[in-house]
């Protein structure tokens, strides 16, 4: 059979042999090409003060959709939910600037995360508040027991970070273990896309179609060398369906239909913008003093290691995008770091979940091809400006669900594509290679579904006992996509191949290897170097 394929040639002597181009047409680039604009080099101010309102209306997302799901399991109101809103936006403001500054100095937006909610969740239901009568002090007594875990859980971060054992770990990390990791921290968040968009699909539908016009055909069909569609495509696209959801709303269209729709589809629903303060400035510990659980706060340590192997596929995805050398580990540990002290941060205000690496923007770095460090410092001073200014910022917070989750069926696909673009290092003839991506992928997709099913069915997780803190423990990390798949990967990748050149290069090895020290590769200095000459102050990590 191995031999059967040549014997249809026909006879006519020997062809000529493909020259190296024909044999690899798109050879691989440690940097991602077609960048407009990279980490240090910035767009002109309007068009980068665009762009980075541009990031802010992203991430305020995540930032409605937390609070709006927890306040009102805690007993708190629409007041409630406007203020944990605002300091949500003005904690991540603050992360963003750190960590572009001097942490991984990589243009990542640090918002609010869903690692943190199940284990928030358990505090909600922890018996001890059961018998609040009054919402409002068994709102402010949760939030409190929520600081105080979150305060706990951030020393995990702040030391695996600051001390370089992360550096250690991600050593191991080839591209071929990228792969999994990166692909399903997009991927692996599909529940956050069309189920959330078809809740209302006269709205989200359209959203997703203009879109993907505005950023893909219209580009497509008009060229031009200013790139205004496709670069402000969120924009435009926002705008034009938002109008049309309010004009259905003004016009009568969900007055006879049920709550969940009319909370999904109407643009005066939300609650926020009545709620919230003309001027507030969110101040540490503005809930009261924070109260300790040890039990609670194991149980979200467990959830902030979660959130840090999700950052990593993130922080991976980020560095792709804004057209960065691979992150040498030592930056990678200390950007980790920094996001412990973010979630310090989120302690110490009140915020009700943890910080972590925004995803969908990220995915809105590919989007733009803009991957100005400058960009995303200016959309964390809009979050800080609109947090204070709580009834502007509330406008732009009370943008209905179905129209964000249009926006993460794109930007969770591309962080997901930038994961599989890594395949381009690794030799995918190996049968070492195909079983080590195919079985962390697939078990990455099914055993958090298992583990998610079993929640829905049954009320709580595969793992129940007596102490809730245990349980969340093994649950909320088996319910993480990215989590299950990288790991899994990383093991598989680093304890089923020898270290010889095949190998290595099979793996990926021989393109990263020489990023893994900081002062290997000259870019990477550029890139990645702290400012002030703060480099001193870091030298183990």
């Amino acid at each position: 059979m191995a031999g059967g394929g040549g014997g249809g040639g026909g006879g006519g002597g020997h062809a000529p042999p493909p020259k190296q181009d024909e044999l690899q047409p798109h050879p691989a680039k440690d940097q991602l090409p077609n960048i407009a604009y990279c980490i240090t080099s910035p767009p002109p101010w309007p068009e980068a003060i665009l762009l980075g309102f541009q990031h802010y209306l992203v991430m305020l997302g995540t930032t409605v959709l937390i609070p709006s799901s927890l306040v009102p399991q805690m007993g708190g109101g629409n007041e409630e939910k406007a203020k944990v809103i605002q300091t949500l936006l003005f904690v991540a403001g603050l992360n963003t600037l750190c960590q572009t500054l001097f942490g991984t100095r990589l243009p990542a937006v640090i918002g609010g995360s869903f690692s943190f909610v199940p284990t928030t969740i358990s505090i909600v239901l922890a018996g001890r508040y059961s018998d609040i009568v009054n919402p409002q002090e068994r709102f402010e007594k949760i939030m409190r027991g929520i600081q105080g875990a979150l305060i706990v859980a951030s020393t995990l971060q702040i030391v695996i970070g600051f001390s370089g054992l992360w550096r250690n770990v991600t050593r191991f990390l080839s591209p071929l273990s990228a792969v999994p990791l990166v692909a399903l921290s997009g991927f692996g968040l599909y529940e956050l896309g069309f189920p959330v968009l078809a809740r209302c699909i006269e709205i989200g539908l359209p959203q997703l179609i203009a879109l993907v016009i505005f950023s893909q055909y219209i580009p497509h069909i008009i060229r031009s060398e200013k790139h205004v569609f496709d670069r402000f495509a969120v924009i435009f696209s926002v705008v034009l369906v938002w109008i049309y959801a309010h004009l259905l709303t003004v016009g009568g269209a969900y007055k006879n239909t049920g709550t969940k729709t009319q909370a999904s589809c109407r643009t005066d629903r939300a609650g926020i913008i009545g709620a919230a303060p003309w001027i507030r400035v969110p101040y540490p510990f503005q809930w009261g003093a924070p109260t300790f659980d040890a039990g609670e706060a194991f149980a979200m340590m467990a959830a902030s290691f979660v959130a840090l192997v999700e950052s990593t596929g993130g922080f991976i995805a980020v560095s792709r995008y804004a057209s960065a050398t691979p992150m040498p580990p030592t930056i990678l540990s200390r950007g980790v770091g920094w996001q412990g002290v973010g979630i310090l941060f989120s302690g110490i205000f009140g915020t009700g979940t943890g910080s972590s690496v925004s995803v969908e923007n990220a995915g809105l770095l590919a989007l733009t091809r803009v991957g100005s460090r400058r960009v995303v410092q200016i959309s964390a001073g809009f979050m800080i400006f609109f947090s204070i200014l709580g009834k502007f910022g509330a406008v732009f917070a009370s943008i209905p669900p179905p129209i964000i989750a249009a926006l993460y069926c794109l930007f969770f696909a591309y962080v997901g594509a930038a994961g599989l673009s890594f395949l381009q290092f690794c030799n995918l003839n190996s049968f070492k290679t195909k079983f080590v991506l195919g079985f962390s992928i697939f078990m990455g997709l099914s055993i958090p579904q298992y583990f998610n099913e079993y929640r829905v069915v049954n009320g709580y997780g595969p793992v129940h006992t007596g102490a809730r803190w245990f349980n969340d423990m093994i649950n909320v990390p088996f319910s993480s996509e990215a989590f299950v798949a990288g790991l899994l990967a990383l093991f598989l990748d680093s304890t089923l191949h020898r270290k010889d050149n095949t190998t290595r290069k099979d793996r990926g090895m021989i393109w990263w290897e020489k990023f893994r020290s900081f002062k290997t590769d000259s870019r990477s200095e550029e890139f990645y170097s702290l400012p002030f000459n703060l480099n001193k102050f870091f030298p183990s990590v």
